[in-house]
C-alpha cells in the first residue's frame, strides 16, 4: 500500500517514463500572445521603410528567431510556406510594373514591349509600353515592404501555439474560440474519411475523380460530419456550455459601445500609421481604439463563466520580448519623421540605397528573443528514446 501511493505521488510530481526512466519536465514556454506582439510590431516596422537594405535586415532578424526557437511541431513548419507566399507577392508585384506600366517617370529603358491601345474610359491605364529601371525599382521596394510584412506574419504562426493562443483568448471571444478549436480539431477526421472512401471505391472499381466521384465521396462525408456535430453537441449541452450569467442592460449597452468604438479606432489607426498623411494622429488613435477594445472584452467577459487549465502566464520574459519588438516599431517611426531620405531612398535619379547606422541597430533589438527566451523541447522521439550506452536492466 505505501509503494502505490508512493507510485501515485511520483506521477502527481511528473511521473516516470517506464523503462526511459524518470520523465523529463516540462520546459516553461514563452505565451503565445507576445510572439504575436513581437512579430506585428517588426511588421509595422517593415511599413515605416522602403529602404530594401533595413527590410532584409527584418527578414534576417525573424528568420534568426524563428530557426533558434522554432518548436517541433508541424504547425511551425509554415514559416517556409510564407516565405513562398511573400516571394510569389514579390513577383507579382513586378510583373505588374511590367506589364501595366507605373506612374514613376523614367530614363533608363530597359526594353520596349508592344503597347495595346485602350479606349478613352481607361485613361490612366497601360498595357505595355516601354520598361524602366526606375519603375522596376520602385515596384522591388513596394513589393518587399509587403513581403516582409508577410513574413513576419509567417514567424508568429510559427513560433506560437494556436491552441495555446485561442485558449488564452478572453472570456468574451470565448466561444469564438471554441469554434475554431473545434474547426481545427474535425478537419483531420475529414481529410481522413475522404481518403479513406477513395480507397474503398477505387476497391470496388468505381469512379474516385471527377465530379461525379466527388459528389458520391462528399454525401458519405458529410454524414458523418453532421453526426460528430450532433454528438458534439450534445456532449457541450450536458457539460454546461452556453451558459452565462445575467449581466445589467447598462453594462451590455457599455461594452457593445466600447467595443465597437474600439475597433472603428483600431481600423482609423491602423490606417493613420499606414498610409503618410495619418502619421500624426495614426498612433494615438491606435492606442485609444486598443484601450476601448480591450474594456469591451474585459466587461463582455463578465457574461461568460470560465475557467482555464494550467492557463499560460505572462511572466518578464513575455514582457521583454514584446518591448523589443515594440522598440524596433517606435525607433523605426521615429527614423522615419526625423530622416525620411534614409528610410526611403529615391529612385528618380536612381541612387544605391544606404545603411542608416542607428536604425540599423534598432532593428537587431528585435534578436533579444533568440537569447532571453528558452530553447524548444527536442523531439518526443528523442526525450523517450532509452539510453544506448547504458540500458537499464529489468530487475529480475
Amino acid at each position: 500500500m505505501p509503494d502505490a501511493r508512493n507510485g501515485e505521488r511520483a506521477s502527481l510530481q511528473g511521473g516516470t517514463g517506464g523503462r526511459g526512466g524518470p520523465r523529463r519536465p516540462r520546459a516553461a514556454s514563452l505565451h503565445p500572445g507576445a510572439w504575436w506582439l513581437w512579430s506585428l510590431a517588426l511588421g509595422t516596422a517593415a511599413t515605416r521603410t522602403t529602404n530594401p537594405l533595413l527590410l532584409a535586415l527584418l527578414i534576417a532578424v525573424s528568420a534568426y528567431v524563428v530557426a533558434t526557437r522554432r518548436p517541433h511541431t508541424p504547425w511551425s513548419r509554415s514559416y517556409g510556406a510564407f516565405v513562398k507566399l511573400a516571394l510569389a507577392v514579390l513577383l507579382i508585384r513586378l510583373a505588374f510594373a511590367v506589364v501595366l506600366g507605373s506612374p514613376i517617370p523614367g530614363t533608363h529603358v530597359l526594353l520596349a514591349l508592344p503597347e495595346v491601345p485602350l479606349p478613352h474610359w481607361a485613361q490612366g491605364i497601360r498595357l505595355g509600353g516601354d520598361v524602366t529601371a526606375e519603375a522596376l525599382v520602385f515596384a522591388l521596394y513596394d513589393g518587399l515592404k509587403l513581403a516582409t510584412l508577410l513574413i513576419c506574419v509567417g514567424a508568429a504562426n510559427a513560433l506560437a501555439s494556436p491552441s495555446r493562443l485561442l485558449k488564452s483568448l478572453p472570456g468574451a471571444l470565448y466561444e469564438l474560440g471554441v469554434a475554431v478549436v473545434v474547426a481545427l480539431t474535425f478537419a483531420p477526421n475529414l481529410i481522413a474519411d475522404v481518403r479513406r472512401l477513395r480507397s474503398a471505391r477505387r476497391l470496388r472499381g468505381r469512379p474516385d475523380k471527377g465530379v461525379r466521384g466527388l459528389l458520391q465521396v462528399g454525401l458519405p462525408v458529410l454524414e458523418g460530419a453532421l453526426e460528430r456535430s450532433v454528438a458534439l453537441a450534445a456532449a457541450m449541452d450536458a457539460r454546461g456550455y452556453g451558459r452565462t450569467a445575467e449581466v445589467p442592460p447598462a453594462v451590455r449597452r457599455t461594452t457593445a459601445a466600447l467595443t465597437l468604438g474600439g475597433l472603428l479606432g483600431v481600423c482609423a489607426g491602423t490606417y493613420g500609421l499606414l498610409t503618410a498623411e495619418g502619421g500624426t494622429y495614426g498612433l494615438p488613435v491606435l492606442l485609444a481604439g486598443v484601450a476601448a477594445a480591450l474594456a469591451g472584452l474585459w466587461l463582455g467577459g463578465r457574461r461568460t463563466l470560465r475557467t482555464r487549465y494550467r492557463p499560460d502566464r505572462w511572466d518578464v520574459r513575455a514582457w521583454l520580448v514584446s518591448a523589443s519588438g515594440a522598440a524596433v516599431a517606435a525607433l523605426l517611426a521615429l527614423a522615419a519623421s526625423r530622416d525620411p531620405a534614409a528610410l526611403h531612398p529615391g529612385v528618380v535619379p536612381l541612387v544605391a540605397p544606404a545603411l542608416p547606422l542607428w536604425p540599423a541597430a534598432a532593428v537587431l533589438l528585435g534578436l533579444l528573443p533568440a537569447f532571453l527566451t528558452p530553447a524548444p523541447e527536442p523531439p518526443a522521439s528523442e526525450t523517450s528514446a532509452p539510453d544506448a550506452a547504458n540500458p537499464r536492466k529489468e530487475p529480475s
